[in-house]
């Protein structure tokens, strides 16, 4: 297997991982700081990727752009309020979210 298909594979692993969700179903990982909101722009697959790979440079770009974040306070009681679904992916020790 070259390098190229194992990319493939573990991406193709991600997105089987990725799945729709009430946002309220996931408080707990908000109240335990490990909920990281995903902006709309990015590929929510592409990103859970490359936090499984620790790509530091990657993810602290996206970081500084405000493109990922730990869910704010705000924004969760806005999706609680709303019975907001998002769609999720566990990355241990994280679960990303997008709206």
């Amino acid at each position: 297997m070259n390098e190229s298909n194992g990319c493939d594979i573990a991406r193709e692993k991600v997105n089987l991982e990725t799945s729709q969700i009430a946002w309220k179903e996931l408080q707990r990982f908000f109240a335990a700081g490990a909920a990281v909101f995903v902006a709309s722009e990015l590929d929510l697959v592409d990103v859970a990727y490359q936090f499984s790979i620790d790509n530091k440079d990657r993810v602290a770009e996206w970081m500084q752009s405000n493109q990922v974040a730990l869910v704010s306070d705000q924004q969760a009681t806005d999706w609680i309020e709303a019975d907001a679904e998002v769609w999720a992916v566990v990355v241990k020790p994280w679960i990303l979210v997008q709206k």
